[in-house]
């Protein structure tokens, strides 16, 4: 008979191909963790005593360590420092703020000073 759904569970290997019809969940619970480690999957659901009695008449083998591939943890890329200071976009937009500032400054002055006399 064609095995359709292997699952891993603490270092073992279940083949649940003839309990798909009768596993409360459904058979698409068994198929999405089909090929992969399923421990974290059957530990979150809490399954009974009973169910876990189960799982010793469709164990298929132990799972060999050695061939199963390290997980990797992402590194972020490295990326060059940015110093802000030395930038020609800094200095643009220093001057987009402090032209605009003096320019009302100098409004005001002359205002304050043709107001005065």
């Amino acid at each position: 008979m064609l095995s359709l759904s292997h699952l891993c569970w603490l270092e073992q290997v279940y083949d649940v191909t003839k309990f798909m019809e009768d596993h409360p969940g459904g058979d698409e619970v068994l198929l999405s963790s089909t090929g992969q480690d399923a421990t974290d999957d059957f530990e979150d659901v809490g399954h009974s005593d009973s169910a876990r009695e189960m799982m010793a008449e469709y164990c298929i083998g132990d799972i060999d360590a050695s061939t199963v591939p390290k997980k990797t943890k992402y590194k972020t890329p490295q990326q060059p420092h940015y110093n802000q200071d030395k930038t020609s976009e800094f200095i643009i937009k220093i001057l987009q703020f402090l032209v605009p500032l003096a320019i009302l400054g100098v409004a005001f002055g002359i205002r304050l000073y043709t107001k005065s006399t």
